[in-house]
């Protein structure tokens, strides 16, 4: 009995061992097999890494050198939760390193779910590398650049800005986000089993970005922001603009808006406030596009600037009543007197008999370049709002040659003014100078013929000598420019009585013409004249940057007077 019990006992332990033989054989026929490959894969990550090497971003300089975008060397710190064997203590540590909440840092180590977790991006590098010091298990470190502007608010809605992978978001940084980008390198990394790297077999070099050059200069846009800052408290305006241009080459100077903001804090920040408004935004320009009226008549051979009319107080165009801004009795102004006085029934007078020719007002509006894009080296230029001819009405002619009816953008408006200044050849607006040792093509074109533009600038001399623009003079230097003072439209299809955008643009030395400054105020309070509210800010900003670039009085009879 007891025999046969042992027996018993021993082929069932046999018939034990063969299913359990059976059963890891084909577990290991089904590993091999089925699974070889996936699993393959997994040992293979699990002793090496592919580790991507971040380039440097290329640095954003202005026309004489200094830095307005630089790569700052910052650490981000990361974690593996299933490695980390002291959380508690880990996370303390980390919050007073790095001025981080403990708790959020303690959830982020304990969730055993994930293998990686940043735990810092870009953090300050002495406090990470003290937390390096303390060599936890489980915590990583590599360094990585953190995009600054060194200059904070100045040239910020011009520069945009890089997010935190260092890519560009915005502005310059968006625009030649390429260029500055550079390519990153690889290296596939052998790591022994307790994760720790322990030799590189392969290696594929980063490359750094490219360093663009601009044609901004920091202390022009810098006192151009401070010159709006001061107009916008003055006026208690909604906001202010303005472009500085060198008329020869199409090179911006500055583009300056108030209120800004600080690129170093973009995501506290609205997005109207990061809009380069120069660029993005259109309004209606007012007087300053009486310009392009008599422009197309002296070219078309219908008037010279001494040819006399005889004006009204206010003229009927179509369905409404065209006047002047102040009250008058009859005048008889040449060309030169309707510019230089701003007369709205002298620019509609000149517009109806350009209207009848073949080549008529609106012609003129898109040989100035309004209703195109300049095509300037920025993301998201508007084209601005221009009626095709099909679409105007009886009233248009009434409207469009005093800037009403459409809207054009600050720097179209500067690179119209700039081809007078220029002997009448347009310039492509850029502001980037040279992109490593490429620099770029610029457009040009002849809008008026230098005779033209030689007249247009003394009408706009006469303006700042005795018309609307007096305010805007220099001692010193001959100034040519134009005021314009524009209603905002509303909602309901009419125009305000209470807002209105007060500008003023020129150039200086009106001789030999070395800036364009264009300059708008937002809905100024207390007076909305571009001559009483623009034209003083225009002065202020030329009256430095003539200094700081040197440029040399062409009036010194008039900087000798007392």
């Amino acid at each position: 009995m007891a025999a046969r019990g042992a027996n018993r006992r021993i082929r069932l332990l046999l018939l034990v061992f063969t299913l359990v033989f059976f059963a890891a054989f084909g577990r290991a026929m089904w590993l091999q097999g089925v699974k070889a490959q996936s699993l393959g894969s997994l040992a293979s990550g699990q002793h090496s890494q592919a580790v991507t090497i971040p380039p440097h971003r290329g640095t954003i300089f202005d026309r004489t050198g200094v830095q307005l975008a630089i790569g700052q060397q910052a650490t981000t710190v990361y974690a593996d939760p299933r490695q980390v064997t002291r959380p508690q203590v880990v996370a303390v540590a980390v919050g007073r390193a790095l001025h981080l909440d403990p708790n959020v840092v303690y959830r982020q180590l304990t969730d055993r779910s994930k293998g990686f977790v940043y735990i810092a991006r870009q953090a300050d590098t002495r406090g990470a590398a003290r937390l390096a010091r303390r060599k936890f298990d489980g915590l990583g470190f590599y360094g990585e650049e953190r995009r600054t502007y060194p200059h904070g608010e100045e040239g910020a809605a011009v520069m945009g800005y890089a997010g935190v992978d260092n890519k560009g978001l915005a502005g310059l940084e968006l625009e030649y986000d390429r260029e500055l980008a550079g390519r990153a390198g690889l290296q596939t990394v052998v790591k022994d089993g307790l994760g720790r790297a322990i030799d590189i077999i392969s290696s594929t070099t980063e490359r750094d970005g490219q360093d663009v050059h601009l044609t901004l200069d920091q202390r022009i846009q810098a006192t151009a922001e401070a010159e709006l800052q001061k107009a916008v408290q003055q006026w208690d305006a909604k906001g202010a603009s303005a472009v500085v241009m060198d008329p020869r080459n199409g090179s911006i100077l500055a583009m300056a808006n108030a209120p800004g903001f600080d690129a170093n804090r973009f995501p506290d920040t609205s997005q109207e406030l990061q809009r380069n408004r120069t660029v993005t935004d259109t309004y209606e320009p007012g007087s300053t596009f009486k310009l392009v009226t008599v422009a197309g008549a002296l070219s078309d051979g219908l008037v010279t600037p001494s040819t006399r009319f005889t004006l009204p107080y206010q003229i009927h165009v179509s369905d409404r009543w065209i006047h002047d801004a102040d009250p008058r009795d009859t005048v008889n102004y040449s060309v030169s007197e309707i510019l230089s006085h701003s007369s709205n029934v002298g620019a509609v007078t000149l517009a109806q008999i350009l209207s009848r020719q073949r080549r008529g007002v609106s012609y003129w509006m898109s040989r100035f370049g309004f209703g195109h894009k300049t095509r300037i080296d920025y993301p998201g230029e508007s084209a601005g709002i221009v009626l095709r001819p099909e679409e105007w009405s009886g009233s248009t002619i009434g409207n469009i040659p005093l800037g009403q009816g459409i809207a054009v953008t600050p720097v179209q408006m500067a690179a119209s003014y700039a081809a007078v200044a220029n002997g009448g050849v347009w310039v492509q607006p850029h502001l980037v100078k040279r992109v490593g040792s490429m620099r770029p093509r610029l457009a040009r074109r002849r809008i008026v013929s230098k005779a033209v533009a030689g007249e247009l600038t003394q009408m706009l001399k006469d303006v700042v000598t005795e018309g609307t623009g007096t305010l805007a003079d220099i001692p010193g230097y001959q100034v040519a420019g134009k005021t314009g003072t524009a209603a905002k439209a509303d909602e309901s299809g009419g125009y305000s009585d209470t807002r209105y955008v007060a500008s003023f643009v020129g150039f200086v030395p009106a001789g030999k013409p070395r800036l364009v400054i264009l300059v708008t105020v937002d809905e100024p309070q207390g007076d909305i004249f571009g001559g009483k509210v623009a034209a003083p800010v225009f002065q202020n900003i030329a009256k430095f940057d003539l200094q700081y670039l040197g440029v040399p009085p062409d009036s010194p009879l008039a900087a000798a007077a007392p």
